[in-house]
């Protein structure tokens, strides 16, 4: 088939109206939840996912398990907060930072994993990513994580 140059922009006024024309219900709902105490938001649903911006542990006096462990009871708080839990979570991002002694603690932070993910009570292991980083936003913090969850529906 042979279109010539003087056809094109009828073809994308087409393709503009029957963009425009389509249902609302094809959009994606957004909402952000927002933090009371900053108003920066630090979550964001679109649709049935939510995506949590990175947490760092309350405290900096511990070691790598003890932050990342700290981080994933926050992380479980607020996805109770939002109606979901840790097995709803499908995507982890870690940031490491090497400790004091210029030591990173990988396993650390795999030990304090393993405490919430894919146990018996909570057997769901979501896609993960660990990235070792220079340093962080906070000077004595070992370890940022974000996640995404998806609120799941029953299958058919």
């Amino acid at each position: 088939m042979r279109m010539t140059i003087n056809r094109i922009p009828g073809l994308l006024a087409a393709a503009l109206s029957l963009s425009l024309a389509l249902p609302a219900a094809a959009q994606t709902k957004v909402q952000h939840i927002q933090s009371a105490d900053s108003g920066i938001a630090n979550a964001v649903w679109a649709g049935d996912t939510l995506y949590v911006s990175g947490k760092l542990a309350k405290s900096f006096d511990g070691d790598t398990r003890t932050q990342t462990a700290d981080v994933l009871k926050q992380f479980d708080a607020t996805l109770r907060e939002q109606g979901l839990g840790l097995g709803d979570v499908v995507q982890m991002r870690v940031y490491l930072v090497a400790d004091a002694a210029g030591k990173l603690d990988f396993a650390g932070m795999n030990e304090a994993y393993k405490e919430f993910f894919g146990t018996a009570a909570q057997p769901n292991k979501p896609a993960r990513a660990t990235v070792q980083v220079a340093a962080l936003v906070v000077p004595k913090a070992l370890v940022e994580i974000e996640v995404v969850a998806v609120r799941g529906k029953p299958v058919k």
